[in-house]
């Protein structure tokens, strides 16, 4: 016979939140996050007056069983993160855990940097590695750290991961915030020193990275997020192995695509609105300059003034990449991204000879696989050309997606062929 679950009494459970029904049900199923509109009930620990912020808490139904502990924000939209199935009081029984999986994190990589053709790739990432709030990138020798809620943005998490971390060939690790996420959060200012330098080493946070035999130049205080996007590294790689003849790729940023197909198309063009992203692109483009097959140039351009233009005149390429940043930043933004990505893979549809290829993305978590799916293909469906689909693909193997928290599978990358 089936026991009944346990109903903890609050000296047991220490802070906590009774969730309405809908977010019980989603926890059950495997969900991660609380959302605040979801909290029906907080309940500060015995003798306090206020929930931590930052802190743990107890996640717990209507009838008061539990679901386990979580970080809670006092500031986020996501009011709790789930970090283990066990109510958990005290803050040193979380910090055990997190060196646990920051080790299962570590090991899981280590087998990708094996080949020598690749010496960078995401070390933690967040829920992915049960590790909610802490996203570690490594450019060789240099390791980029992100803390984006309250419960992880504290010294005694910098300490044990910058501990953890510091492994093998590992010479500086940095702290970069998110400053939209930081705001959102209410994050003080990180340390500006690094928070870990090994002895001997000095100079910037700057290093050269190795992504599928290209070197690429990194800049921890520089360029967007934790810097290049080593998300799509693998699709970069099926990229050249489809790209011919005459290439386009719009949002190149720091050459990232454009640089792959470079090495097998006879002319390729990159497009950005930044300057900067492409004077970074010239400089990674001279570092490899003896890899590259194609004459390369760069514009400086709004994607969708150059696509415009473009199709207007009636120009024509054998392969376009389509990249741009996250069209959709909260679900209400969802409908008018979904005009934008229409727009933007109709004119190309249009701009590709016969035989070409599309490859096309979308980093909106907001935007679901399935509903870019069918917004490319309405697209596909005025422009009146043949499309077929050669690969559905998602985020490099680093980054892999949670199948309960579909907030994980955010990059999606279609490769067509359209005749």
């Amino acid at each position: 016979m089936d026991r009944e679950p346990k109903l903890l009494e609050a000296d047991e459970v220490g802070p906590a939140a009774v969730v309405n029904h809908k977010a019980a049900d989603k926890l059950r199923a495997g969900h991660l996050w609380v959302y605040r509109t979801d909290v029906e009930e907080l309940i500060p620990a015995l003798g306090a007056v206020a929930m931590p912020a930052g802190g743990l808490i107890t996640l717990m139904d209507a009838r008061r069983i539990p679901f386990g502990s979580a970080i809670y924000s006092e500031a986020s939209v996501i009011a709790a993160r789930k970090v283990s199935a066990e109510p958990k009081i005290h803050r040193g029984e979380y910090l055990e855990d997190v060196v646990t999986r920051v080790r299962a994190a570590l090991a899981l990589r280590t087998p990708m940097l094996t080949d020598g053709s690749t010496d960078s790739v995401r070390l933690i990432f967040s829920e992915a590695d049960d590790l909610p709030g802490i996203v570690a990138d490594r450019y060789r020798n240099l390791v980029v750290l992100q803390l984006l809620t309250q419960g992880t943005a504290q010294d005694d998490m910098r300490e044990v991961l910058a501990r953890e971390l510091a492994v093998e060939g590992v010479d500086v690790i940095v702290e970069r915030p998110d400053p939209r996420i930081r705001e959102l959060e209410k994050l003080p200012a990180p340390p500006a020193e690094p928070l870990f330098v090994r002895e001997g080493h000095a100079g910037p946070a700057k290093t050269e990275f190795t992504l599928n035999g290209l070197k690429l130049g990194f800049d921890a205080n520089a360029g967007q997020k934790t810097g290049a996007f080593l998300d799509q590294r693998m699709n970069y790689a099926a990229a050249a192995a489809y790209a011919h003849g005459e290439a386009l790729d719009i949002c190149t940023y720091q050459g990232g695509f454009a640089l792959h197909m470079a090495r097998v198309c006879t002319h390729v063009t990159g497009v950005d609105a930044s300057r900067s992203a492409l004077e970074t692109a010239e400089q990674n483009l001279e570092r490899n300059r003896a890899q590259m097959k194609a004459e390369v140039e760069w514009v400086e351009a709004d994607a969708f003034e150059l696509l415009r233009a473009y199709d207007a005149e009636k120009r024509q390429f054998d392969t376009i990449v389509l990249d741009p940043p996250a069209f959709a930043k909260t679900k209400r933004a969802a409908e008018g991204a979904m005009r934008g990505y229409k727009e933007m893979n109709l004119r190309a549809l249009r701009m590709l000879r016969p035989g070409g290829t599309l490859i096309t993305c979308s980093c909106s978590h907001h935007v679901s696989r399935e509903e870019f799916t069918a917004t490319v293909a309405e697209a596909a469906a005025d422009s009146g050309r043949h499309v077929r689909m050669l690969e559905t693909r998602g985020a490099a193997l680093d980054h892999p997606e949670v199948l309960t928290l579909p907030e994980t599978a955010y990059l999606k990358c279609l490769i067509l062929r359209v005749d």
